[in-house]
């Protein structure tokens, strides 16, 4: 039996795939570490392409736009970061992780 998350970790990596072979720059951010409420666990994963589109989620929602305008910033600069958001940081009250946890996410383009 396969679980959600190895589904959905499948899916983001395959549409990344067949974005990469229709011409487009593509990055890829991954949950690396989490603290108390976190709304997705390590390893959950979302791809972006150039054009913002996006599949996949790092959060359930509550930081996917920080995540894809990092995102487009790294397919258009270069380079890699990681992406702090926690309860005692100002810019998730801003996006929304109230959950009274901490994430960490790992952005980066992939070739």
């Amino acid at each position: 039996m396969t679980s959600s998350i190895d589904e959905n970790h499948d899916q983001v990596l395959e549409t990344a795939l067949r974005w990469q072979e229709a011409g487009k720059r593509v990055a890829l951010a991954t949950v690396v570490s989490t603290w108390g409420s976190a709304p997705r666990p390590a390893g959950s994963q979302l791809a972006v392409d150039e054009t913002g589109k996006f599949v996949g989620s790092v959060s359930g929602g509550c930081i996917e736009g920080a995540v894809v305008t990092e995102a487009l910033s790294l397919i258009k600069n270069g380079g890699t970061k990681l992406l702090e958001y926690g309860v005692t940081n100002d810019e998730a009250w801003e996006v929304g992780l109230a959950c009274g946890g901490n994430i960490k996410v790992f952005v980066e383009p992939i070739a």
